[in-house]
């Protein structure tokens, strides 16, 4: 249990990181860290460094598990299901195939076109961007274990039943006609050997950063400016624990954003330290990563109007639910 504790706090919360630049921004910077200037640059590096090694070692993993799982193939696993089992494997393949919410269409067309339900195929699509490996071992980072598991299950939960939901509803017929029938994922897996995983996986890794470090950088300035500069008592006024309208506040602001959990997380963990509750922080990681603005656009060219509306009205409504939920229990995983 000690050694686990060590390696809990060296290896995922990096205290010898903390401890580093804490070094450098006294002794070399000249700053305290207790001052509003000194603790958001500490904040700063230490989250930016923090988040983009976890991300380089989580990515590179996770990438090499994909391969074995690439789109097509994961579509030949979900079609030999059906009913709730099918949205079940669904959710949980989604965690391991970490899609951004950008590959919505060609998968949604992909599977729909190969006559997987759209009820899984909107479970897949829900957990992919929403919960993955990567998720799990960040949130720890930053939270603890307890808040990172609960996070995962929730998620995949959430994907389920709403999944589940779409399925029983029979919205087959708001989908665009030009989705079935249309082959665009029907390719063969091509064999790979273990380099071309290693370098699938190198690819991956230098892909992700690319089209995520601008992210990650607005979200752990805005965690620095919340954690240093925005007094308490505002934020209390406005998603304090004892104002019943935080969570409908906060799963309706991250609508706008395009983000994925690698950017949102400094956010909650601010909002978290200035005592924002769990479930108020974890709805607006949520909103911004399941019912994101831009991915509803896209999603919006291969489904009419009703079905993406009964999508978003869903989800919205589990996430409400979570985000209550987590506020008034939430304490019992601090």
């Amino acid at each position: 249990m000690i050694i686990f504790q060590w390696l809990n706090r060296q290896l995922l919360k990096m205290e010898w990181l903390h401890n580093l630049v804490t070094f450098l921004v006294e002794k070399i910077f000249g700053l305290d860290v207790s001052t509003r200037v000194g603790g958001s640059i500490h904040f700063f590096i230490y989250d930016v460094i923090k988040i983009f090694i976890l991300l380089s070692v989580l990515i590179f993993a996770i990438s090499y598990i994909q391969s074995y799982f690439p789109p097509e193939r994961t579509k030949k696993i979900l079609g030999r299901f059906n009913g709730i089992s099918a949205n079940i494997l669904g959710a949980l393949l989604g965690t391991v195939t970490p899609f951004c919410s950008c590959s919505s269409i060609p998968l949604f067309i992909g599977f729909t076109s190969a006559g997987l339900p759209i009820g899984v195929t909107f479970s897949f699509l829900i957990s992919s961007p929403l919960v993955d490996l990567a998720s799990i071992i960040l949130l720890a980072s930053i939270f603890n274990w307890k808040i990172a598991i609960a996070y995962v299950t929730i998620g995949i939960v959430l994907a389920i039943v709403s999944g589940t939901i779409i399925s029983k509803m029979k919205l087959e017929k708001y989908v665009e006609p030009f989705v079935f029938g249309n082959k665009v994922l029907d390719m063969k897996q091509e064999k790979l050997t273990a380099e071309d995983r290693m370098n699938f996986a190198k690819d991956q890794v230098l892909d992700i950063i690319k089209r995520v470090w601008l992210y990650i950088l607005a979200g752990v300035g805005i965690g620095a400016a919340i954690h240093n500069w925005i007094p308490e008592s505002l934020i209390a006024a406005i998603l304090g624990q004892d104002k019943w309208y935080s969570v409908l506040i906060a799963t309706f602001a991250g609508v706008p954003m395009y983000a994925d959990i690698f950017g949102t997380l400094p956010i909650a963990e601010a909002l978290v330290l200035k005592g924002v509750g769990l479930g108020t922080a974890l709805s607006f990681m949520m909103g911004v990563t399941a019912l994101s603005l831009p991915s509803m656009i896209m999603l919006k060219k291969v489904v009419k109007m009703k079905l993406l509306a009964t999508f978003v009205g869903i989800v919205t409504f589990g996430i409400i639910i979570i985000g209550y939920t987590f506020n008034a229990f939430g304490y019992l995983l601090m």
